[in-house]
């Protein structure tokens, strides 16, 4: 069996190599040393891993349009394989307009593998606070959360955290004490990414959306960039030094720049990273350019 790990980290470009302005340069994520002896940037890319089992690449997030990429249209490229910023007439988000919710729940890689009668597990887990939203009939949701509510997926809450069978949004659980008053058993992100390819290990794919990246890159958690970038860090190189070569393939990608240059507090025009580990990495790699290239790609290969 080839199993599917899809990491989706919102706002996650290729920068200039800036020490002052670039995250990347500013922090020295381990993860790109211990693999690829540096940090990416636009300048050096592709690169392989020094172990040459890891692809990483810049992707096109601008699909031909004009103006800033956006997280609504640029996931939902992603997710369902369309131009959804050509659909749409623009870039837009940070939710998927609603002519796009068809192809979310019709279209998306989420609803071939599960018409596939394939194993799919969602990974984030929602506050409270998150479903008293939708169930007050509110439903401007990302695009990930959306095609996975649209397609009967169970999203999870406190008890599949507490029963090791999903992660918070910032992976250690400590936000949710600190801002929503829970009062969670902290985990490493060592054990996150544990627990994270245990339940791939009963899927066929497993999705987890990281976007806190976003945020820094909005300048919204100054106080807490530095911390939270070193928590996603060991969390990240945990899962791609820990996932099994002979039957998995690990899939990270990003749907806009952002994080990569702390100078805005808007998106960026760089490319979006791309990095691929594992079975089917050099197909993917040389199958996608561009955001709508990713779901052809994975489904071709997958199903």
């Amino acid at each position: 069996m080839s199993r599917l790990i899809f990491l989706f980290v919102d706002g996650f470009g290729a920068g200039k190599n800036d020490e002052v302005n670039n995250p990347f340069f500013i922090y020295r994520l381990n993860f790109f040393e211990k693999f690829f002896g540096g940090q990416p940037y636009e300048g050096n890319l592709p690169m392989v891993s020094v172990d040459k089992r890891i692809l990483l690449k810049g992707i096109d997030a601008r699909m031909e349009i004009e103006g800033l990429p956006q997280s609504g249209t640029g996931q939902t490229s992603i997710l369902c394989g369309v131009n959804a910023s050509e659909i749409v007439g623009q870039h837009f988000g940070p939710f998927p307009h609603t002519t796009l919710l068809p192809f979310l729940e019709k279209e998306s890689i989420i609803s071939d593998f599960l018409r596939a009668g394939k194993r799919v597990h969602f990974m984030n887990a929602y506050p409270q606070v998150f479903f008293d939203y939708i169930n007050a009939g509110k439903k401007r949701l990302g695009a990930f959360a959306m095609s996975a509510m649209l397609n009967g997926l169970r999203l999870n809450g406190v008890d599949e955290v507490l029963a090791g069978d999903a992660l918070t949004a910032e992976i250690t659980g400590e936000r949710w004490n600190i801002h929503l008053g829970y009062k969670l058993p902290l985990i490493t992100p060592e054990a996150a990414a544990e627990r994270l390819l245990r339940k791939s290990a009963e899927n066929d794919l497993l999705i987890y959306e990281y976007f806190l990246t976003d945020h820094i890159g909005h300048g919204r958690i100054k106080d807490e960039a530095e911390k939270l970038v070193r928590m996603f860090d060991r969390f990240i190189t945990a899962i791609f030094t820990g996932f099994n070569d002979a039957d998995t393939t690990v899939f990270m990608c990003s749907d806009h720049g952002n994080f990569e240059d702390l100078s805005v507090k808007s998106h960026t025009l760089n490319p979006a990273l791309m990095i691929a580990a594992g079975k089917h990495k050099e197909e993917l790699s040389a199958r996608i350019k561009s955001l709508p290239d990713i779901k052809p790609a994975l489904t071709n290969l997958f199903l």
